[in-house]
């Protein structure tokens, strides 16, 4: 049951976050990518920046963004250059960035650009 709260709670934070970029002036061009090496939670543009996003929730902003291991920035960076070559059109005239959302009690927000 924990497994599917979770999995409930994850795609509320990355719904609410793609809003948040959307009122950013972000269009977003993926949602919940996934490869055999990794995922992307949102893959949004605004201009010439293409910004692959990793979406976290916890208790506290601070602890959102800590919470992104190098181990995940290397999965969603792997998962990213699958993206870029399958949409060379698109990745190809962008600035890329890493950027993270970070979630605190689905009250607070707080897009982080060029996070890792």
């Amino acid at each position: 049951m924990q497994t599917r709260n979770s999995y409930k709670a994850g795609l509320a934070a990355e719904l609410l976050s793609a809003l948040w970029l959307t009122l950013k002036g972000y269009r977003i061009l993926g949602w919940r990518f996934k490869t055999s090496v990794g995922e992307i939670d949102i893959i949004a543009k605004r201009g010439k920046v293409l910004a692959f996003v990793e979406v976290k929730s916890r208790p506290s902003l601070e602890e959102g963004f800590t919470a992104i291991s190098p181990e995940n920035a290397s999965r969603v960076r792997r998962a990213a250059e699958w993206w870029m070559k399958s949409n060379p059109g698109i990745a190809d005239k962008c600035d890329i960035r890493f950027d993270a959302v970070a979630l605190a009690n689905y009250s607070r927000i707080k897009h982080l650009p060029n996070a890792f």
